[in-house]
């Protein structure tokens, strides 16, 4: 519902960044870090998630998470996250510190969207261990989208959470984060799924790519989202529409690599090696391939 229109008013309101074939960036969506109790989805994967993020700090990626990197919809307390994954959170800062960080909201934690509620939340926590408040993303600025430019070629990538236009998880999502805090947070717990998400509804979930790839036909434009879960990344015939999945999947986590001006569709999970020693390795999915490939004209 509506969503050509609120894509478009995204699009119009993007932060721009501008990039080149020496840019490098990780997008992942879809964390949505919890309290680390049995309905902390994101739990299991911390391990794997922090290992990822340690790589791509390291060989200079900027990190751009694509939305709901957050829980509050079962959660009304971003410290209560912030506390359960204090050593995700370092690390998190470390890229922010060194100005490689972009932060999406998606409709899990779209409270950010309003600049006193990320002051009061994102800008500093206070230190259990040091007794003081401590800095976190000081005068962080959480956007709706953002336009990757790239300066080499007349190429545009938007890139926006995807939830935009789902009537549920859009314009009544205040009814949908009381029933997860109040009922699905417990039901998912013994196996339930919550029907109305388009993660667990296929469905849903096809109807709202359709959406999507309704809205690049009439832009032209490189398209990547999260929202769906489901990984994504189109073959030659296919319109240029991109998903990086999400970081709750059981083994493992997916999202999508930009380098040399090519992108690529990775996973992270644990697998053992030769010996038996389990390990975190990486694997492409899909690609690497040129993004002006996918340029449509």
């Amino acid at each position: 519902m509506f969503t050509m229109q609120r894509l478009n008013t995204a699009y119009k309101c993007a932060y721009r960044i501008p990039f080149d074939t020496s840019s490098k960036f990780i997008l992942f969506s879809d964390v949505h870090r919890g309290d680390n109790s049995l309905s902390d989805e994101f739990a299991h994967n911390q391990n794997i998630y922090y290992f990822a993020l340690q790589h791509y700090l390291a060989n200079g990626f900027t990190y751009i998470e694509v939305g709901d990197g957050d829980e509050l919809w079962e959660h009304n307390s971003f410290d209560v996250i912030r506390y359960a994954h204090s050593d995700v959170f370092m690390l998190l800062r470390d890229f922010y510190l060194s100005d490689r960080f972009v932060m999406l909201y998606g409709n899990h934690n779209n409270t950010f969207r309003h600049s006193y509620t990320a002051q009061n939340e994102l800008f500093h926590f206070y230190d259990e261990y040091e007794e003081f408040f401590s800095q976190l993303f000081p005068n962080i600025k959480v956007y709706e989208s953002i336009i990757l430019e790239n300066t080499e070629l007349d190429q545009e990538i938007f890139v926006v959470h995807g939830h935009q236009g789902d009537l549920i998880n859009d314009q009544v999502w205040p009814i949908m984060r009381f029933l997860s805090r109040h009922f699905w947070r417990y039901l998912h717990i013994v196996g339930f799924k919550n029907p109305a998400s388009p993660a667990k509804n296929a469905h849903k979930r096809h109807k709202i790519e359709k959406n999507y790839t309704k809205w690049i036909a009439q832009t032209r434009k490189i398209l990547i989202v999260g929202h769906t879960h489901r990984p994504k990344y189109p073959k030659n015939y296919e319109l240029p529409y991109f998903n990086t999945g999400c970081c709750i999947h059981p083994r493992n986590i997916t999202g999508l690599e930009i380098e040399n001006g090519q992108i690529a569709l990775i996973e992270w999970r644990i697998l053992p090696n030769d010996n038996g020693t389990l390990e975190i390795k990486r694997r492409i999915i899909r690609g690497p391939q040129p993004i002006e490939n996918f340029m449509l004209r």
